[in-house]
């Protein structure tokens, strides 16, 4: 499959060559995906999906286009590069945009060492419907659930190469596996909602459905009697499954294409302290078995451990080429793309020191305050760091959990709320972001 991929890229890379372009790039992916929905125990849709996409960057001078389109034939591939060649001609120029130097591409990289892709073979959809049926069973069988508004497993291969007029070519396979639930609760206007889910890139990995299932049922019957809690300035637990929005904003705030713009909250933050100096958060994109991980970025150029903040220090951005080249600064490996679209910067697997204190700990020592497990919606100024997000949880006084809350309103700015968190240990590993619950103290609370 790779090896097909590597022909059609070079292939769209010749078409460009005798089109006119001065350079190119080229992406090609292939994929196959399967998913199953039951609801009432039975099949309720089943879908799958097959095909390939291809995309291609060309330069005239300094300008560039990029064309993509899912038919592979020769004629189609002349025209996609005829088409670009004359959009490039009369696009603006960019003194930024190129190609890498050959001496900066990716070499000698182990991608089987990565493992992302799971040799056995693809499930049956008999086999995918089998774990939707039985999520959705194991959450019927909680007491006080009502109904599963969606239990879906699902299955997915794709393969992508990358190649450049200049010499780069290289590409691998990512497989993954799924199972997910959506339970309620209660009946009438007090029906809660909630959900779980495991996805994994290898099928042995993946919880069991039945724990899947269970654990959407008991965590909607949990939210029954939900009310708003109280107005405040009140310390804030953010639950391990929502606490990487935190990291998330932070991410978006250090990417190349935010500070190229000049409109980044952490604009002046280089070197200075974002986080608690007893933590740093650690780029991996070599983690085994990890979605986000890979040998190279979409530019060609070998990705690498980084460690973003640094016990508290902001040590760089994250860029590709064109955004470094803005900045005065090399690329940091960090460049994605489809095929649609050019590349841009963004991050792969990271990792928010853990602390040494429990989730119950915090719980236990943040007294009065508000445990928050979802939230909905989102201000966020992006030059101030201003926030405020609706959210859902329970609320906890004398270090215990007392009752579900929602329909409130948690608000603060992210420059000092960063400053504050207090990590607990419970982040799941094998996730492309690995933040534990964190705790911040004082934060504003919108209620009753």
């Amino acid at each position: 499959m790779t090896h097909s991929l590597d022909a059609l890229t070079h292939a769209l890379i010749d078409a460009a060559r005798k089109a006119g372009a001065d350079a190119a790039d080229a992406i090609a992916v292939t994929g196959t995906s399967v998913s199953i929905d039951v609801r009432n125990g039975a099949l309720e849709q089943a879908e799958r999906s097959e095909g390939t996409d291809i995309g291609l960057r060309v330069f005239v001078g300094q300008r560039q286009a990029n064309v993509s389109a899912s038919d592979t034939r020769a004629d189609t591939l002349r025209e996609m590069a005829e088409r670009a060649v004359a959009m490039a001609r009369e696009a603006p120029e960019d003194p930024h945009i190129g190609l890498a130097d050959p001496a900066q591409y990716a070499k000698d990289w182990d991608i089987d060492a990565l493992q992302l892709a799971d040799p056995t073979a693809e499930p049956d959809p008999a086999a995918l419907q089998q774990d939707a049926q039985q999520a959705e069973a194991a959450a019927l069988a909680v007491t006080g659930v009502t109904n599963v508004s969606a239990a879906s497993a699902a299955y997915g291969q794709r393969a992508i190469h990358i190649a450049t007029s200049n010499g780069f070519s290289g590409g691998y396979a990512r497989t993954d596996r799924a199972v997910s639930c959506v339970a309620i609760a209660g009946e009438g206007t007090g029906m809660e909602r909630d959900y779980d889910g495991d996805t994994r890139i290898f099928q042995s990995d993946l919880r069991s459905p039945q724990d899947v299932g269970q654990s959407a049922g008991e965590r909607a019957v949990a939210r029954l009697g939900a009310r708003k809690p109280k107005t405040g300035s009140y310390p804030v637990l953010f639950d391990e499954r929502i606490s990487s929005s935190l990291i998330g904003h932070l991410l978006a705030a250090i990417n190349g294409s935010a500070i190229a713009r000049g409109s980044s909250w952490l604009l002046d933050g280089l070197g200075q302290q974002v986080l608690p100096d007893t933590l740093s958060l650690i780029e991996d994109p070599h983690r085994v078995r990890v979605s986000a991980s890979r040998p190279f970025d979409a530019e060609g150029l070998p990705t690498q451990r980084r460690a973003i903040v640094d016990r508290g220090v902001l040590t760089g951005w994250t860029l590709d080429l064109a955004t470094g080249r803005k900045l005065g600064m090399p690329s940091t490996g960090n460049a994605a793309r489809g095929t649609s679209a050019p590349p841009s910067p963004t991050v792969w697997n990271v990792a928010l020191t853990q602390g040494a204190a429990t989730r119950a700990d915090l719980l236990r020592d943040m007294g009065t305050g508000l445990l928050v497990t979802s939230m909905i919606g989102a201000t966020i100024n992006p030059n101030t760091g201003d926030y405020s997000r609706g959210a859902a949880g329970f609320w906890v006084e004398d270090g215990e959990i007392q009752y579900p809350v929602n329909e409130c309103t948690i608000a603060g700015n992210l420059r000092d709320m960063l400053r504050r968190i207090i990590p607990a240990n419970d982040a799941r590993t094998h996730l492309s972001r690995v933040v534990p619950s964190l705790l911040i103290e004082g934060m504003t609370l919108a209620g009753n």
